[in-house]
């Protein structure tokens, strides 16, 4: 089945598995680095523990500074987990379109525009059958998290991906990935500048433990994220509006 075909079904069908901390469903660009520097991620989750379905955007520049776009706020987005590393918080409307079954549409205003078009490969293919094949229970086991990371790096041929580890702000992260595909092209524009082709970085983006992929992988996944203990989470940056809608 196509990109398209799929989210559609599993968006239809798709509960949110039980358990302690934070849940989230959905799916999106687990990273996709350009060789201009620039990299950019998505995340549609369609069902949250917190609260309502949202929609996120991250964009880092050549220079490192991070700023995430969401469709709420901060507490209710993934800025809860990664604000401590966060230049930048904008609430605005962000818009996905599929234009056809491979190819995936994403606007937040006249500020961002971005388009990813997927296949897939043999490697995708044989990990998401057999990520199908393991019990949710597993996931949480450190070394089935190792395992289905390290195959995962093998599917993506370049970088290391960490299923498992801290986000700045202090919460531990689990991530389950259901069904991978390649990111076959793109083409994006943040604030009027073309980002240029894509491409491996000189050196791997990472959020705390998150690693981001050095080849654009997208990904139908579910993500826990237990609390931390009663030491104080990094607070969430500010930053300064730039043809956005609010600024949080």
């Amino acid at each position: 089945m196509n990109p398209n075909a799929v989210i559609d079904a599993i968006e239809r069908d798709t509960f949110l598995p039980g358990g302690p901390g934070d849940v989230f469903s959905g799916w999106g660009v687990f990273g996709l680095p350009f060789q201009s520097g620039h990299v950019l991620a998505l995340r549609r989750y369609f069902l949250s523990s917190l609260g309502p379905a949202y929609t996120s955007i991250w964009h880092r520049d050549p220079v490192g500074r991070w700023t995430f776009y969401s469709t709420v706020t901060p507490d209710w987005s993934c800025a809860r987990y990664f604000g401590a590393q966060i230049y930048r918080n904008v609430v605005t409307p962000i818009d996905l379109e599929w234009t056809t079954p491979w190819t995936l549409q994403a606007r937040v205003g006249v500020e961002l525009t971005w388009q990813v078009t997927l296949h897939s490969s043999p490697m995708t293919r044989l990990l998401s059958t057999l990520t199908h094949l393991i019990p949710e229970r597993a996931w949480r086991r450190p070394a089935v998290l190792r395992s289905v990371g390290l195959a995962a790096d093998v599917a993506v041929g370049k970088g290391r991906m960490n299923l498992t580890g801290r986000t700045p702000n202090g919460h531990r992260f689990v991530m389950n990935p259901r069904q991978l595909w390649l990111i076959d092209a793109s083409t994006a524009h943040v604030s009027g500048n073309n980002l240029g082709p894509p491409g491996p970085l000189a050196q791997q983006a990472s959020l705390e433990d998150m690693r981001l992929p050095q080849r654009g992988l997208f990904a139908v996944a579910s993500v826990r994220l237990a609390r931390p203990g009663r030491a104080t989470a990094p607070p969430i940056r500010h930053g300064t509006p730039c043809n956005a809608k609010a600024i949080i």
